[in-house]
């Protein structure tokens, strides 16, 4: 397999998971899959950064999104890794 194109990294800490990165990270895979791209992507899961109050965090190849819902994360993912993964 070929390294992943894009790296997406989901803050698991306390504060991000309960306010809505546990389901950001079901929304991201389900996307993944939908539209093929599961392999180019390593979804990874991290600590605390301390931007608690920013949060829920999703970090997309380094770029900070802050305040990510489940309703917002589907355009954000089409606008960052369609263009660079289809």
């Amino acid at each position: 397999m070929d390294a992943p194109v894009v790296i997406i990294t989901v803050c698991m800490g306390s504060s991000c998971f309960s306010r809505g990165n546990n389901v950001n990270t079901e929304t991201i895979e389900r996307f993944l899959r939908e539209h093929a791209v599961s392999g180019k992507v390593e979804l990874r899961g991290c600590l605390c950064g301390g931007r608690c109050r920013e949060g829920p965090i999703v970090e997309i190849d380094g770029e900070v999104f802050r305040g990510v819902t489940p309703g917002v994360l589907p355009d954000i993912l089409s606008h960052k890794l369609l263009p660079r993964l289809l």
